[in-house]
């Protein structure tokens, strides 16, 4: 498990020189959701001044993100899908995998809510009432993190939606952003992480429908990609990233981000 050890991490770094040098950067292989609600544009700069650590993103959806990984296409993977990075992990893909932040989930729809879903806290049951009234629905489709959650609560709401599919049941086979873009145009509901709405500008009559069950909790996890798996990884510099993101530091940057005076992710790596 990562420990909050971003200065001795540092260090390691520094000491290394030589090729290390030569290659002050890495490639982190991410969900959509830390990037599309502006979390890089504020955390990046904070730990490249520190660190002299250039950080590229590929923003992608979880299931991509960790094929990506596996792929040694990265150095560390950031996601939000913990059973499928456990997966990552057992299979010697992740050196380790740390809790980092979480948010939640929430369903959106129009000012109308012709499912009456409105106000509701019981998600399987607000997707039963939709799936009941055969209310448009737009997912993601994309194997992304919030696909592999929603698709859990349908399961748990005793609905196979795709069964549905290309009816009230549409899938876009898009990000987030795009996907929200879509279902507004048609007037579906949404199932959002709720960071990417607060930061969504094209809202229109759209407010959150359904929210507050446990069930649509929302964790981030990290993972360093294993050298033994990726020869190519970065190791220290990936390192000094993971570790520096569970560090005071990094947590206490993580929890002051805010949107419209809202806290989009709440950090809550072990201490």
């Amino acid at each position: 498990m990562l420990k909050r050890t971003f200065g001795a991490s540092l260090i390691a770094l520094t000491m290394a020189g030589g090729a290390m040098a030569q290659d002050q950067s890495i490639i982190v292989q991410s969900t959509t959701s830390t990037a599309n609600s502006g979390l890089y544009d504020y955390l990046l700069p904070i730990f490249q001044e520190e660190s002299g650590i250039q950080v590229n993103v590929v923003a992608v959806g979880t299931g991509q993100a960790i094929k990506n990984a596996e792929n040694c296409d990265g150095d560390v993977l950031l996601v939000h899908a913990k059973p499928s990075e456990e997966k990552f992990v057992e299979a010697g893909f992740g050196t380790s995998r740390t809790d980092l932040m979480y948010n939640d989930f929430v369903i959106v729809g129009p000012a109308g809510d012709p499912a009456g879903v409105g106000g509701m806290e019981d998600v399987q049951g607000a997707l039963s009432k939709i799936a009941g009234e055969g209310a448009l629905f737009a997912s993601r489709g994309d194997d992304s993190g919030t696909h592999k959650k929603e698709m859990a609560l349908w399961g748990d709401a005793g609905v196979d939606p795709t069964a549905a599919s290309g009816d009230w049941y549409r899938e876009t086979g898009s990000g987030m952003g795009a996907t929200l873009n879509a279902g507004i145009g048609m007037g579906a509901y949404v199932m959002t992480d709720r960071a990417t709405w607060i930061s969504f500008d094209n809202k229109q009559d759209y407010a959150i429908q359904v929210q507050g069950d446990e069930d649509m909790f929302n964790q981030y996890g990290v993972i360093p990609v294993n050298p033994e798996k990726c020869p190519s990884v970065n190791v220290e510099a990936a390192k000094a990233f993971a570790d520096w993101l569970v560090s005071d530091a990094g947590q206490d940057a993580i929890g002051a981000y805010k949107v419209a005076d809202q806290q989009l992710f709440f950090p809550n790596a072990p201490e």
